[in-house]
């Protein structure tokens, strides 16, 4: 129940947002390079004030385009070359309750690390993009999600000041053909472009796929917390006024 009002709140406090964002001239990618005010993004439906944003990403490793919606449903189209990070996606959305589509095509011939990589940086993008300045968010989330024998930790601050620490050790480095070093670099890729501090702790575990599951999931429902409206928060929830 609580989980729905949330929701609700999500949608119905909107008015004091900007879906279309404003972002910062010192941002900086996860190339290292200032990005100046998002050139190449494409926020979508701006004059409905719906928290969405789309972006296209092509490079000479990966052509993707990706829209996300952080008041959605869970429903999500994925078409990637990389499986695993498809199952992972689905429920990230899912258990986000985000509107997630993602069309991707990589060098996979090489390894899976371009793409993987790419779509980190395209979903922060659209994440920071369709938040707009931030106004009546909560801002701030710690979930637990447990997955059989595996115990997984997110801790979220949408602070406007990109930060990673990750804990994890997986008993494997293979899930089927997925590396699993490629979650620390999709994860801090989603962190710098989004820009916001994001914490993950796997406690404990034995099977490796079941540890990576509780992550997507945890980051889904830490995320879908943090980026709720909150009715009692007037302009942004920082005593500096702007995030």
């Amino acid at each position: 129940m609580a989980e729905q009002v949330d929701k609700n709140a999500k949608q119905a406090g909107l008015e004091g947002g900007n879906p279309g964002g404003s972002v910062n001239a010192d941002a900086v990618n996860a190339d290292g390079v200032d990005t100046g005010a998002g050139e190449g993004l494409s926020v979508t439906d701006s004059v409905s004030r719906t928290r969405v944003s789309s972006v296209a990403r092509k490079t000479n490793e990966t052509d993707i385009e990706l829209s996300f919606g952080v008041d959605g449903t869970g429903v999500s189209e994925l078409e990637t070359d990389v499986p695993f990070l498809n199952h992972m996606l689905d429920l990230f959305a899912k258990h986000g309750q985000f509107d997630l589509k993602v069309q991707a095509r990589g060098d996979v011939d090489i390894d899976d690390h371009h793409t993987v990589e790419d779509i980190g940086i395209c979903l922060g993008q659209t994440l920071r993009e369709a938040l707009g300045d931030k106004k009546g968010i909560k801002r701030y989330a710690s979930v637990f999600i447990p997955m059989d024998e595996a115990l997984a930790q997110v801790i979220i601050d949408v602070s406007n000041r990109p930060h990673f620490e990750y804990r994890a050790e997986y008993p494997s480095q293979q899930v089927g053909s997925f590396t699993t070093e490629l979650v620390h670099e999709f994860l801090w890729k989603f962190a710098l472009e989004a820009r916001i501090t994001l914490h993950v702790i796997v406690h404990y575990g034995r099977n490796t796929h079941h540890m990576i599951e509780a992550v997507f999931k945890a980051l889904g429902r830490a995320l879908d917390e943090a980026t709720s409206i909150d009715p009692r928060v007037k302009g942004v929830p920082s005593t500096k006024g702007v995030l």
